[in-house]
């Protein structure tokens, strides 16, 4: 049976932060569908400090950041959104459009059309989240979506360059410089000056997700992308410090970012405390880590892989690391994952980054019923039918008519039979809306 070496803190507290996250949500929404661009502009004065008429940014702004920018880093922005653009492009290949025809005369088919407006949000209050800008729009481009919108927050009181050249490289059509919920909100409410999008992708932090969650219904959304959470699978085939630099790796993401050690060995895990404790004293990011995980941070010692599988399916963790002596084990068994990473090789800072796999991925046990943001996310799989022959009609027609009328939907049954009395033979047996079926017997 799995035993806790340290637990995060109670589904309570967590509970209770939900429900204020919610009504702050609800109250900003409200106001920006009331008051557009004024509630705007006061949410972003309030929240990041940043005041303009219009947040679009120009040319020359757009420009001015690019410029910022060594050539190296312009080369690397362009290496890993090619990365990106390539395995998109993999996945958009395995999509296709098909028509069959099932009987004689019925055709059917599906087409994938893509989405027309997107509105991307790209993280940056903390750090400038450049990497989710070629998440998010260079998966939309390749998708072929026409009108990509980005949003961003302003980054020590101005764009952020690096966040600014990624989304221009990536082939944004309108770069905004807004960030939170007002952003995500004027991107699916629209105001006077921004254009209302058809569906928001992104990752943010609470307030970001819970007003996806709201908007969801009048816009698509990707998924709930809340606090990045990582679970380390290892065995004795690891040691504690490769462990604990890849927990902490991701919980210096936020204060409420999740990070759990799964391993059947108890020396491996309190070898891994130890170097946690190591590594607060001189990661340079070591408050915001060792507040996630005192706050969210878990260890949990197994008796067999049996249980190491069922626990992580359990856990359904947005980035799953595994670090044993068969790590396919894990890929050929676990069922709840946003993302692997599989062999000490690789490493969830890969994905995050550079790899090409996309780095949006479903948190909060999302993995149960859902994956991450891939090129199919911007596409709409939509069917078509078409019937060729009179026979085919009258044939599907008459079975069409019966199963109506078992439901009780007269109307529907008469839309078969018309067209079975033009199309078919007199004997043809349908329903009627007294329960006939003519040509019956």
């Amino acid at each position: 049976m799995a035993r806790w070496l340290k637990r995060g803190r109670e589904a309570a507290a967590r509970a209770e932060q939900d429900a204020a996250v919610r009504s702050t949500v609800e109250t900003i929404l409200q106001d920006i569908a009331t008051r557009g661009d004024a509630a705007v502009r006061e949410l972003s004065g309030r929240f990041d400090r940043w005041e303009r008429d219009d947040f679009r940014l120009t040319p020359q702004e757009i420009e001015g950041c690019l410029s910022q920018l060594s050539r190296r880093d312009i080369a690397d922005i362009r290496f890993a959104q090619e990365q990106v653009r390539n395995f998109a492009g993999a996945q958009r290949d395995a999509l296709r459009d098909i028509e069959i025809e099932t009987l004689p005369g019925i055709v059917l088919g599906h087409k994938n059309i893509p989405v027309n407006s997107v509105g991307c949000y790209v993280p940056g209050g903390k750090y400038p989240l450049l990497a989710s800008a070629h998440m998010s729009v260079v998966t939309a481009k390749v998708a072929g979506v026409k009108r990509i919108v980005t949003c961003a927050p302003p980054f020590e009181g101005r764009p952020a360059p690096a966040i600014v050249a990624a989304q221009h490289l990536a082939g944004a059509d309108v770069i905004y410089c807004l960030g939170g919920v007002q952003a995500v909100g004027a991107m699916a409410l629209g105001t006077a000056t921004i254009e209302p999008v058809d569906m928001l992708v992104g990752p943010g932090n609470a307030y970001v997700a819970e007003a996806k969650r709201q908007l969801f219904g009048r816009v698509g959304i990707d998924l709930l992308a809340g606090p990045t959470e990582t679970l380390v699978i290892a065995d004795e085939s690891v040691d504690g410090e490769i462990c604990a630099t890849d927990l902490l790796g991701q919980a210096e993401h936020g204060p409420t970012s999740p990070a759990i050690l799964l391993t059947d060995s108890e020396a491996l895990a309190r070898d891994t405390m130890r170097e946690i404790e190591r590594l607060l004293e001189i990661l340079p990011t070591a408050a915001v880590a060792r507040t996630a995980w005192e706050n969210c941070g878990e260890v949990i010692v197994c008796e067999s892989r049996d249980e190491m599988v069922r626990e992580a399916d359990r856990i359904a963790s947005e980035h799953v690391q595994v670090m044993t002596r068969d790590p396919d084990e894990f890929l050929d068994r676990m069922t709840n994952y946003g993302s692997l990473f599989l062999g000490p090789r690789t490493n969830v800072a890969y994905g995050d980054k550079v790899i090409g796999t996309n780095h949006t991925l479903p948190t909060q046990g999302g993995a149960r019923f859902t994956g991450g943001l891939w090129v199919g996310k911007f596409l709409k799989t939509v069917t078509y039918q078409r019937v060729l022959t009179d026979e085919a009609s009258a044939l599907i027609g008459a079975y069409c008519s019966r199963l109506c009328m078992l439901e009780g939907f007269a109307g529907h049954a008469e839309q078969a039979n018309v067209r079975v009395r033009r199309y078919g033979r007199r004997n043809i047996p349908y329903a009627t809306a007294a329960g006939e079926v003519p040509g019956a017997g």
